[in-house]
């Protein structure tokens, strides 16, 4: 099973390096560019094919935008895609909208906690994820694919998936940079996932 993965383009809090997890924070000007050269990008790669895709995304406001602007960009009707709760983004709790330096000032030690077992590691505050925890829902969603897919969704859904498909070591998995303005080919089938 083919797999087209789309992180959803740039918000001003990915600008500013902030935990963005669950808050509903909108695309920025750019990140609408990066959505945008996406969908031409995704255009050239299926061609004839795209009728044979399935399209979902996260249900966040950023993911959902990013897709009407793939599809528009792929000359498809912007709203014939559907969404998957599975694919929200991780939470970080009481530290979304947080930075990591201004928690090193407050809290060094939950934060080397946290740089010592990344993908274990659970912030403070209610329904706060690990990235194991993460990878439940994600590899239930992944487990669920049953045609041909493109998915907008979000950098730490797409972590979960690099550990699922590949076997990635956690520790890489959870430190991986994950762009917002390239494509991730997966192959279920071959278990790869490679940047086009």
């Amino acid at each position: 099973m083919l797999i087209y993965v789309i992180r959803h383009g740039q918000t001003d809090w990915n600008a500013e390096r902030r935990l963005q997890g669950q808050k509903d924070i909108p695309l920025n000007d750019f990140g609408r560019s990066q959505a945008v050269a996406n969908g031409k990008a995704l255009s050239d790669l299926l061609g004839d094919t795209v009728s044979q895709f399935d399209f979902v995304a996260s249900p966040l406001g950023r993911t959902r935008e990013t897709m009407q602007l793939i599809r528009s960009a792929m000359q498809l009707p912007a709203l014939d895609y559907r969404t998957d709760d599975r694919l929200v983004e991780i939470s970080f709790g009481d530290w979304e909208g947080r930075t990591l330096p201004e928690l090193k000032l407050e809290v060094p030690d939950r934060v080397k906690a946290r740089n010592r077992a990344k993908w274990d590691f659970i912030p403070p505050g209610k329904h706060a994820e690990s990235y194991e925890i993460l990878s439940w829902r994600i590899g239930a969603w992944l487990s669920s694919v049953d045609k041909p897919t493109v998915c907008v969704c979000h950098g730490g859904v797409i972590r979960s998936i690099f550990r699922l498909v590949t076997g990635m070591d956690t520790a890489v998995a959870a430190n991986t940079e994950i762009p917002q303005d390239r494509i991730l080919k997966i192959s279920l089938a071959d278990k790869t996932a490679d940047w086009l």
